[in-house]
């Protein structure tokens, strides 16, 4: 009954800032307003829509309510002795399942198992309309052939507000280890694609100030006969747990910007290249995961310059932190894809009043 009169409540809201064409800031748990650019319109809070609807533990199956603060979530999971594979950040305690969908983003292992819109299998939404649309499974066939499911992660809320998402989850790994080996940035590149193309158990890595952490995980045998194989020193199970969780959640030494760097000109970029791409040459300070195809920069470089070296490495540039995101936070879309975003949008939001300008300042 709570979840029936929440989304009532959200949907008078709606309809009234469709009516009005008046803005709206759709928020859960706000630990992720500093992604994207920068969030303009009246909160619409999803907080209450809050709970675990559906969990068969046997099919790898949850269905959960948006709101549903993420700690909890995985909790309930850790008790089956399941998980979220793609270790999506919390930064923070009140992220929840709705902003995790909403964000796409994903963790240190997300270059070994997928990222988070491999495993959402059905969302439940708020259309421009009011309307509840349901997709996934067998109950809406998806628009113009799109899976739309998958097309909601990533979205930044710009196409509607999340009510509820199905999402496959997976057996917690029987063994888990983290070794910690010295080796320069090429080194540690190369060594990291040769593993990438062979039957090794990574599951993560990171690479900062000529250290190179890699996660190993699958059977006991497996992760034995790799740790041999690598070498290095191993970190005690608490310490690597910790330090998974604070790159996970950005509260490494590496990420945190204090109001005084942000004046400065100090960014956080993400870079995402081709795990194979070679050094990239930057101002600033770099940290690099996901066996390389992840390049994290604090710089105070121009943001053409940054974008222009990502580009040149086949890739591109996200602009993370920063005092000033007049820049853009994505990198701006060819035409031709620009055009299908504002059909869908146009689709799903005809009055543009779901977090606009957050993924693009077009839509």
């Amino acid at each position: 009954m709570g979840a029936c009169a929440a989304l009532q409540r959200l949907r008078d809201r709606v309809l009234v800032a469709r009516d009005s064409k008046t803005a709206l800031e759709i928020r859960g748990g706000c630990t992720k307003r500093f992604y994207g650019n920068v969030p303009r319109g009246e909160p619409l809070d999803v907080c209450e829509l809050a709970g675990i609807t559906s969990y068969e533990p046997t099919e790898l199956v949850v269905t959960v309510l948006a709101g549903t603060p993420l700690r909890e979530l995985e909790s309930v999971l850790a008790e089956r002795g399941q998980c979220l594979p793609f270790e999506p950040p919390h930064f923070g305690t009140g992220g929840t399942v709705g902003g995790m969908v909403a964000a796409g983003l994903a963790g240190p292992a997300r270059a070994c198992v997928g990222p988070l819109r491999d495993y959402v299998l059905g969302v439940t939404m708020l259309n421009g309309m009011g309307e509840g649309l349901t997709f996934g499974g067998q109950v809406m066939k998806n628009v113009a052939g799109y899976d739309v499911s998958r097309l909601i992660a990533g979205s930044m809320g710009i196409l509607g507000v999340i009510c509820e998402v199905s999402l496959k989850v997976m057996p917690i790994f029987p063994a888990c280890r983290t070794l910690c080996v010295e080796m320069d940035e090429t080194g540690a590149l190369k060594q990291l694609n040769r593993w990438a193309g062979e039957s090794f158990p990574m599951n993560a890595s990171a690479w900062h100030m000529g250290r190179l952490y890699l996660r190993l995980a699958g059977a006991n045998a497996a992760v034995a006969q790799a740790l041999e194989k690598a070498g290095g020193r191993e970190l005690e199970p608490q310490a690597a747990a910790a330090w998974w969780s604070d790159i996970r959640d950005h509260r490494h030494e590496f990420f945190p910007l204090s109001d005084a760097q942000l004046e400065r000109g100090e960014c956080s970029w993400r870079l995402a290249v081709p795990d194979s791409a070679p050094p990239i040459a930057l101002p600033g300070e770099q940290f690099i995961e996901w066996g390389g195809g992840q390049r994290w920069w604090r710089s105070a470089a121009p943001a053409s310059q940054i974008r222009s070296a990502a580009e040149r490495a086949g890739g591109h540039a996200t602009l993370v932190r920063a005092a000033d995101k007049s820049p853009g936070a994505f990198t701006t879309l060819k035409a031709a894809s620009m055009k299908i975003h504002k059909r869908l949008k146009q689709s799903f939001d005809p009055a543009g009043i779901f977090n606009p300008g957050r993924l693009y300042p077009e839509l």
